[in-house]
């Protein structure tokens, strides 16, 4: 000080946040915004360390955006990854209307890079002035900013619908109804199969193809090839063309309708009916295959539902309900029989 003049402090990049404050203090961030509203019940020891914390950094909160707090934003934020090649637009549909019904408004974030580098992006979002509630549609780790996320004052949650390249985790790697399936085929009279995967990086196609073999051992049946495919058509279309076609299968599980679309007409290239010499499944409900002729067997995955029941969970915590779970995998998944399995071949006569 000078002259009676408080020494100018030297400028900051940017504004000191309540999570510094919490941490020079020595106390959780819940404790500073108790000290901020002036709660009569915190102990004088606390107050002073908050109190000194607050000073030396020279936070001073936005009093706009706690108005604006109070007065609750209604909005909702989802957080994405970054690559969303293969986001399904159901899954933000269904979550958008599902918050829209509550009377709140969806705003939809992506965050670049590794589950680190999203988690260090977060510290303006975790602040209860930016946003009511946030669901995260993406891993985050364990802390962003150095901010616990369990400690999080906004309302949280995170479906684990995907990893960080957006693959399959949780109810959406559900496996169960590739048994179904072959069930099925074995109840037609199938006795020789067939599976084209997934690339074995996403735990829905490892899931799928062991579950599969699972049931194919558990019901004496013979699994005359497995192919590694990559979603695409293409890789359905060689399999069946270097493969499938001459294994002598009579059913095949794809792991996908793309690659389900493949198998069908590499078959057909190689003057093999469907489902009259082989029959063929594949999983996703895509919508073509509901015109492809013969019409698909597949896999239904609801994903809108899934991304109405998320936003249920954040509001519960927003209303201070009892928590609700995640959806079961059992109520996301349906197997659809349609046109493309068919009873087993007859063995010719002899």
């Amino acid at each position: 000080m000078a002259d009676g003049v408080p020494a100018r402090q030297p400028l900051r990049e940017k504004p000191p946040t309540i999570w510094e404050v919490a941490r020079l203090a020595g106390v959780s961030h819940q404790t500073v915004s108790r000290f901020l509203r002036k709660d009569a019940a915190m102990r004088p020891e606390t107050a002073r360390k908050v109190a000194a914390a607050v000073d030396e950094l020279g936070y001073r909160p936005n009093q706009a955006a706690r108005t604006m707090r109070t007065r609750r934003a209604n909005r909702l934020t989802a957080l994405l990854p970054g690559s969303t090649d293969r986001l399904s637009p159901e899954l933000l549909r269904g979550a958008a209307a599902e918050a829209h019904e509550a009377g709140y408004t969806l705003d939809v974030v992506s965050l670049e890079g590794d589950a680190a580098a999203r988690a260090a992006r977060l510290e303006a979002l975790l602040q209860p002035e930016s946003t009511d509630g946030i669901l995260a549609f993406a891993s985050l780790g364990e802390t962003a900013g150095g901010v616990t996320l369990a400690d999080v004052e906004v309302p949280f949650v995170t479906d684990g619908v995907y990893d960080d390249n957006m693959r399959s985790l949780g109810a959406f790697a559900d496996a169960s109804p590739a048994a179904v399936l072959v069930r099925h085929l074995a109840d037609l009279g199938h006795r020789r199969f067939a599976h084209v995967a997934g690339p074995p990086e996403w735990a829905s196609a490892r899931g799928r193809r062991a579950v599969y073999e699972a049931t194919v051992a558990e019901l004496g049946l013979e699994s005359r090839a497995v192919v590694e495919g990559d979603w695409s058509t293409r890789s359905g279309w060689e399999a069946a063309t270097r493969v499938v076609g001459g294994s002598g299968a009579t059913a095949v599980v794809a792991a996908s309708d793309q690659i389900a679309f493949g198998v069908l007409t590499g078959l057909q290239s190689l003057g093999l009916r469907t489902p009259e010499d082989v029959s063929v499944c594949g999983w996703d409900d895509w919508e073509v295959g509901r015109y492809f002729r013969p019409t698909l067997t597949t896999v239904a995955v609801d994903r809108e539902l899934q991304g109405r029941h998320t936003v249920r969970r954040l509001l519960a915590l927003l209303r201070g309900e009892p928590p609700v779970g995640p959806v079961a995998a059992a109520d996301l998944n349906r197997v659809i029989l349609r046109e493309s399995t068919g009873p087993a071949p007859r063995p010719p006569a002899t």
